[in-house]
């Protein structure tokens, strides 16, 4: 899922600036799902804002509405109507239903209450972790379902580094050697000998580096 985590109230209220009618938009899907944007934080915010505002001497009226997901146009459309009463929109969805909703709604202002962070897992409850990096060309067939590229800080494609200790990285404490995982999985699946296949160094133009990416699939036209 796409991780994202709420933008501090400070930055909110800067944002928001000389708003009258605000909409707080939610999204139900993955923000929702990270704590970061579904329906309990537009509420949460909401109450918060109104008293930050109100503390201020600033009048704000602020409605609450949440979609499914911003970032298709048949959830977005059930927020027309409430988009229509207010003069801006601050939007708790990732950075690409913040643009869906802009893109749609040409003349009212969206801006982002998330930051968007990473694609990731939740390990734990509370605790997300990124796990891919969207790099468009996926090789993790290869390294035993644990990407290097995500997940190693050095991004080595062709073995450690050798700098870990007790499996731990050495660029960051706080994480696992991806490498080592990569090999005990391998020993795991009896793959070891993927380990001597040659990696060529990164091509990114599969990724971001080329610009925006789009992806067609003509077998579901209609």
């Amino acid at each position: 899922m796409i991780v994202g985590e709420q933008k501090p109230i400070a930055e909110i209220k800067k944002i928001v600036g000389t708003a009258r009618k605000l909409l707080i938009l939610g999204c139900g899907t993955c923000v929702k799902t990270c704590f970061a944007g579904g329906e309990d934080e537009v509420a949460t915010l909401a109450s918060a804002l109104r008293l930050a505002f109100k503390k201020d001497g600033k009048e704000i009226e602020i409605e609450e509405f949440t979609v499914e997901r911003q970032c298709e146009d048949e959830f977005i459309a059930e927020s027309a109507s409430a988009i229509a009463r207010n003069d801006t929109v601050l939007s708790l969805a990732c950075g690409a239903g913040v643009q869906a909703v802009a893109r749609r709604f040409f003349r009212t202002p969206v801006l982002p209450g998330v930051n968007t962070m990473f694609i990731g897992v939740l390990e734990r409850q509370g605790v997300f972790t990124e796990e891919c990096s969207g790099c468009g060309n996926c090789e993790l067939a290869i390294f035993g379902g644990v990407c290097p590229i995500t997940r190693c800080s050095k991004k080595l494609l062709n073995g450690p580094c050798g700098g870990s200790i007790q499996g731990i990285c050495e660029v960051n404490p706080e994480i696992e050697c991806a490498w080592q995982l990569i090999i005990q999985r391998l020993t795991a699946l009896g793959q070891l000998d993927n380990l001597r296949i040659y990696i060529p160094p990164k091509n990114w133009s599969s990724s971001n580096a080329g610009g925006p990416r789009k992806l067609i699939r003509e077998d579901h036209f209609i």
